[in-house]
């Protein structure tokens, strides 16, 4: 919907900026980090001490909400300043503008995002899943009067739809406080509890490096990209004065082309991770239980994540037409751009996966360290490839260098749990896993080109929505085929129709 309000235009540049920085923050405190340093200790807590697992709720509740909202007036404060004594040109002023509207989303996603992890660790997933559905509906309702109201205006709507989002950050507030009712106690007595919480601010530094990385390659991504609309189409003379390779439209493109990719990741490839951890936590002193919970995790992961890199790439011509083109949207520069920066990104969907997986093995373990060696030498290499490639491939060249540099991920997390826990997480089951899966994944491209072959060629919006919806069937259906064929415990896991082996 926004896409067709705000298209490739520097006005979803600008959108696409500010909307950045909340859910950074959402993504590195309240789903990242702070979870991950909170939820290991709390589920501890539960089983051991639950009215001291109510005081150390309630006391992170309360200090991440105070410490949020400091950090939102800051923040505030300091873009003030900017519009006041550095204003610039017009683009310029709404980036900074559009971010004061939208900040205060920050502390109350945040906020929510803890409670939801409250929720997870006492096995009601549901909630929390759903509440995305709130900020859904919020901005779609924001949107519709846009399409209803003739020559209105593109720059007033994204702060309409701005002010739809703070809205909803409260609302999955509320929504998460009331399906905690019942489950905790909130209280004032947080003094026995102040040791695991100086303990989890220890270990929050090291956890926003270590879980962050894939959010923080994110970031860089959007800042490089936002660069002609924040300080111009040129590089400063130091620099040579070059012609900057990115324009006001790559943010824009770069923000919508990945929520594609994010889709399976979020659906499937977090659900596995957020699933696991506090499996993993429970199980953090119990070797065997710990290496159980953990292959399973990886395998599943492996499972939804290799062929849903290899659809992606297959059907990403047609999935970014039919998506962001049609009834306005995307230009055709545009849209061969979102493509060209899918097709950079797919590869790796299960990479991230995987990494996610990996990364919560050793916060549930007490390892705050070892991640965050991963994480620097991802994000440094991510930042050197990102001024490289954009030169020769613009907008794609962000995207190749996130999905190389999460691959690399993978290859550091895997083997230093390895050589650090004594773990051995590719056995002969895993193997045998990952063999299955590939060739499901094989079996899975050859019905989506012999599906899109039948479709033939796609010239219109409709005939490539046929290509896509019987691409995407043929594909899913394929794969499930191969699974059973092979009988890949990973389906029935999936389907929970079969328990763990």
């Amino acid at each position: 919907v926004t896409v067709r309000i705000f298209a490739d235009t520097a006005i979803g540049s600008a959108f696409a900026a500010a909307f950045m920085v909340p859910n950074l923050f959402r993504r590195l405190l309240g789903e990242g980090a702070l979870s991950a340093a909170f939820l290991p200790s709390y589920a501890q807590l539960l089983e051991s001490d639950e009215d001291k697992a109510h005081a150390f709720s309630s006391l992170v509740v309360a200090t991440l909400a105070l410490l949020t909202g400091a950090l939102t007036l800051l923040l505030e404060a300091v873009l003030l300043a900017v519009l006041l004594f550095a204003p610039g040109d017009p683009n310029r002023v709404l980036v900074v503008s559009l971010t004061m509207a939208m900040l205060p989303f920050m502390p109350l996603i945040c906020v929510a995002a803890v409670l939801g992890g409250m929720l997870q660790t006492r096995g009601r997933f549901g909630p929390w899943a759903a509440a995305p559905i709130i900020l859904n509906l919020s901005i779609i309702a924001a949107c519709v009067p846009y399409f209803l109201i003739d020559g209105a205006s593109r720059r007033a709507w994204a702060f309409v739809i701005a002010g739809a989002v703070v809205f909803a950050g409260a609302m999955q507030v509320w929504w998460s406080l009331r399906a905690l009712k019942g489950l905790t106690l909130w209280t004032r007595a947080w003094s026995a509890a102040r040791p695991e919480a100086v303990s989890l601010l220890r270990r929050l530094g090291p956890a926003i490096l270590g879980l962050g990385t894939l959010q923080l390659n994110a970031m860089l991504d959007t800042l490089i990209a936002i660069y002609p609309n924040v300080v111009g189409p040129r590089l400063p003379a130091w620099l040579g004065g070059l012609t900057y390779p990115l324009d006001e439209s790559s943010n824009a493109v770069i923000f919508y082309a990945q929520r594609l990719y994010q889709f399976p990741l979020g659906v499937f490839g977090i659900a596995v991770a957020t699933v696991a951890f506090p499996a993993l936590s429970r199980a953090a002193n119990d070797a065997t239980a710990f290496t159980a919970a953990l292959r399973r995790a990886l395998r599943l992961s492996l499972f939804i994540g290799i062929p849903a890199s290899a659809g992606l790439l297959l059907v990403r011509d047609d999935l970014v037409r039919v998506v962001f083109t049609g009834a306005g949207g995307f230009s055709a520069g545009g849209a061969h751009a979102a493509a060209a920066i899918l097709a950079g990104y797919a590869p790796a969907v299960w990479a991230y996966s995987v990494n996610h997986v990996l990364t919560r093995a050793f916060y549930a373990r007490g390892d705050t360290a070892t991640p965050v060696k991963a994480a620097l030498a991802t994000v440094g290499l991510n930042l050197a490839l990102n001024v490289i490639l954009i030169w020769p491939f613009r907008e794609a060249g962000l995207a190749v260098s996130t999905a190389i540099s999460a691959t690399l991920q993978v290859v550091l997390l895997a083997r230093w749990l390895g050589r650090d826990s004594g773990i051995s997480l590719f056995n002969a089951a895993l193997q045998a896993s990952l063999t299955k899966t590939v060739t499901s994944t094989a079996v899975v491209c050859a019905a989506v080109a012999l599906a899109s072959a039948v479709v033939g060629p796609r010239e219109t919006w409709s005939s490539a929505t046929l290509g896509l919806v019987v691409a995407v069937l043929a594909g899913a259906l394929a794969h499930a085929v191969a699974s059973a064929a092979q009988r890949a415990p990973e389906l029935g896991w999936l389907l929970g129709r079969s328990p763990p082996r």
